[in-house]
């Protein structure tokens, strides 16, 4: 009897340890993007770059300020080659009152045009089941999802800057 519980109490400890180690290397991994995204910005603002707030960004190119969660680290934005690139904390979902939800990933890149953001990685929606969102399109008061099909939402919703609730998988 010694040795049954002795097996399942190591086996139990193995998983344990196994689970720990695991949520020890997402929090390096998070931690690791958001001081190379810190690091980053220091340098900028080293140089003498001063970033506008992505709201602004997403102002001026005419896309809804709260496309993104409240709480992203910091972004980078390279003009020429029009390339998009936002740091989330954690990997988290947004609820909006539309009653639509986006997930997001710790990075979300995409390239930025005016009224559009296009060939996403990093963001999904909820459509049934969790898919890939690919473009986002503003047109007056409507935003464009694309995420294997087209999904028209009212811009209104994503208007308001919006807390990411953290979750554990992308």
């Amino acid at each position: 009897m010694d040795q049954v519980f002795g097996k399942v109490g190591s086996y139990w400890m193995g998983k344990k340890a196994t689970q720990e180690f695991g949520s020890i290397g997402n929090d390096v991994n998070s931690l690791s993007t958001t001081i190379e995204g810190g690091a980053k910005w220091l340098v900028n603002k080293v140089k003498g770059k001063i970033q506008k707030p992505l709201t602004e960004l997403l102002k001026e190119y005419d896309l809804a300020i709260g496309i993104f969660p409240r709480d992203i680290t910091n972004y980078e934005f390279d003009e020429e080659k029009k390339k998009l690139t936002v740091y989330v904390p954690n990997i988290c979902e947004v609820n909006y009152k539309d009653q639509s939800v986006l997930r997001f990933s710790t990075t979300v890149t995409g390239l930025l045009e005016k009224g559009k953001l296009s060939e996403i990685e990093g963001m999904k929606t909820k459509v049934i089941i969790w898919i890939k969102v690919t473009c986002i399109t503003s047109v007056e008061t409507k935003l464009h999802f694309t995420a294997g099909m087209r999904k028209c939402r009212s811009r209104d919703a994503y208007e308001v800057l919006r807390d990411g609730i953290i979750t554990s998988k992308f």
